[in-house]
């Protein structure tokens, strides 16, 4: 008995961003909020992680925030509601500002390898990239979802684009249909 490969979906990142409203002087806040990273060198904004749940938040002189390395949505909202609980420690005014979830990344295993070459040539090539020299993955670009796919001679899948986790689910039930209709899956 095989296992449905949705049931095999892992969500790996989830970024989402947001914003409070208001200009920031990310140099004072990084010398007052532990634990933060500030080199305006390297990058425009000031990095700060948090641990449980595990994400980083870049907070941008603009107020905008954008947080990323989060394994779910909720785990987005948890870290954000830190951020702003010490930002509001800092004395920074917030009310409650609107999360947007821009991107999930998912994996998931189609449970057997694929032979890329075949697919590459069965999907047809206005939906697909395939350049094994350049990389490993098959890229699929899907309408329905409107999300990429990468599948890899594994059957591993990582699917990158969707703004739900159902995307991924749609998204494998896409890959799934479309390569059994070509004969492509045992």
């Amino acid at each position: 008995m095989r296992v449905d490969p949705k049931e095999t979906i892992t969500v790996e990142n989830v970024v989402a961003s947001t914003g409070i409203g208001q200009e920031l002087d990310l140099q004072s806040v990084a010398m007052d909020l532990e634990g933060a990273d500030y080199d305006p060198e390297q990058f425009p904004g000031l990095v700060y992680r948090t641990t449980d749940p595990k994400s980083a938040a870049l907070i941008f002189r603009s107020g905008k925030i954008v947080c990323t390395g989060a394994n779910s949505v909720e785990a987005v909202h948890e870290s954000l509601d830190i951020v702003f609980a010490e930002l509001r420690a800092l004395q920074i005014p917030i009310e409650d500002p609107e999360v947007t979830v821009q991107n999930i990344v998912t994996s998931a295993d189609l449970g057997e390898s694929l032979n890329l070459n075949a697919i590459a040539i069965g999907l047809g090539l206005e939906h697909i990239e395939y350049e094994p020299e350049q990389f490993p993955g098959l890229v699929y670009r899907l309408d329905e979802p409107e999300v990429v796919a990468l599948l890899f001679g594994s059957g591993k899948v990582v699917v990158t684009g969707g703004t739900s986790p159902a995307d991924a689910e749609a998204a494998v039930d896409v890959i799934v249909e479309e390569l059994n209709g070509l004969g492509l899956l045992d």
